[in-house]
């Protein structure tokens, strides 16, 4: 008696490096399009850190990571993201109904009626205060100033007695500057982020015990009183991780508002278009700073059972890599992806596999970050207020954005020059 053969498992290609890590470190985000387009392929197989990867890209690979139960986000990222972007314990390192869960959390707050524009408001109120600052200097450089009144919108938004905004600032920015991979100011960034790791859970046993009165109504108060599957409240230490969960991306918006500063500058015609009203068009040109800008280049996953995806087998325990630029820079998803074009009709609201800056899938079921519309009306509101509040030069400078630094950014931050208030 005979049987059939099991279908052969397709080939993975593989770059032919030994280890690519000095490779990725050069490269930054082209390292895995570049390898992709060479080996005409959407997934490939290299060694980083003495470690097999398989790295991946496009729609295929995005709803793989997003909308299969069989990945998990846990041991995927090297230790310095984990610390400083998500850290043991978070929503990010959940699966399943545990992540489903604490994610409503975030859901409802994040999303939740007038939330957003409540959020809005206060980040045009601190970026009009500091505008009148502003004008008594020669120049600002912009990511320094946004971080800032980013931080104290967020706090004052959260419910959080901000205390020193610069220190707060510092804690806050360096979380994501300092994430990318190791640096000299990385070991400061991991031990500032401890410490205000340590401050809020102070404040939220403080919350607990009656020491400390906040709105309960607010994001603060509701994380630190929410209750797990298990109907029992977070760990303190778990709820403070989950509190800067929603203070650091709101941050790290920062830089998406210095590339639309960039692009305004590169593209004054859009600037004249905004300046004179153009708000129909405000969220194109929002969109596209986020598909175009590097922000951060791709996201990790192991296998936690062995799985057939489009004839590859990929085992147990295997380390994933999803190419978030390469993905929205992919030219059979975007005509002329270099190109910024504003007119592209493309929105977080579809919740698809193709544009991906800040993940994939649907928000609420997925690994998806719930503060994409959070992300878009906060630069919308950017560009109305340089736009239309404020007159400025922009000096000679090194406006290079560097692809292996991660997170990138022009080089100078963008400096404004003789900045005034324009009259409303």
């Amino acid at each position: 008696m005979t049987g059939t053969k099991p279908p052969q498992a397709a080939i993975i290609p593989a770059d032919g490096a030994w280890d690519a890590t000095l490779s990725l470190l050069r490269e930054g985000y082209h390292f895995i399009p570049n390898r992709c387009l060479r080996l005409e392929s959407e997934i490939f197989r290299t060694r980083l850190t003495l470690t097999e990867v398989i790295c991946m890209q496009g729609p295929r690979a995005a709803e793989l990571f997003y909308g299969n139960a069989t990945l998990t986000r846990q041991g995927s990222m090297p230790q310095t993201v984990l610390r400083l972007l998500q850290d043991k314990g978070s929503v990010q390192q959940q699966d399943g109904d545990a992540h489903r869960h604490r994610k409503g959390l975030f859901v409802a707050i994040l999303m939740a009626p007038g939330e957003v524009e409540r959020l809005t408001g206060i980040f045009r109120s601190e970026w009009r205060t500091q505008l009148r600052h502003w004008q008594e200097r020669d120049q600002i450089v912009l990511i320094d100033e946004v971080n800032r009144i980013l931080t104290r919108a967020v706090c004052q938004w959260a419910g959080i007695p901000i205390g020193d905004s610069d220190e707060r600032t510092t804690e806050l920015a360096g979380m994501v500057e300092y994430a990318g991979h190791f640096r000299p100011g990385t070991i400061a960034a991991l031990w500032r982020r401890r410490r205000i790791e340590r401050r809020i859970r102070h404040m939220v046993e403080d919350v607990r015990s009656g020491h400390l009165s906040i709105d309960p109504d607010s994001p603060f108060h509701r994380v630190a009183t929410f209750p797990d599957l298990d109907g029992q409240r977070l760990k303190a230490e778990v709820a403070a991780v989950e509190i800067l969960n929603m203070l650091r991306p709101v941050v790290a918006i920062g830089r998406f508002i210095v590339f639309a500063a960039l692009r305004l500058h590169q593209k004054p015609q859009w600037a004249a278009t905004f300046r004179d009203g153009g708000d129909d068009r405000l969220e194109g040109f929002a969109e596209e700073v986020r598909r175009s800008s590097p922000f951060f280049p791709f996201v990790g996953a192991r296998v936690k059972q062995d799985i057939e995806w489009q004839g590859h087998v990929l085992a147990k325990g295997q380390w994933l890599l999803l190419d978030l630029y390469g993905t929205t820079h992919d030219s059979q998803l975007f005509s002329r992806p270099q190109e910024f074009d504003p007119e592209r009709q493309i929105s977080w609201r579809d919740q698809g596999f193709d544009f991906i800056p800040q993940g994939a899938g649907a928000v609420a079921t997925t690994h998806r970050c719930p503060g994409e519309m959070i992300t878009v009306e906060l630069l919308k509101e950017s560009i109305r207020l340089i736009c239309r509040e404020m007159c400025y030069r922009v000096p000679p400078q090194d406006l290079s954005v560097k692809m292996n630094r991660v997170p990138a950014l022009p080089e100078s931050g963008f400096i404004m020059a003789e900045v005034k208030a324009r009259s409303r």
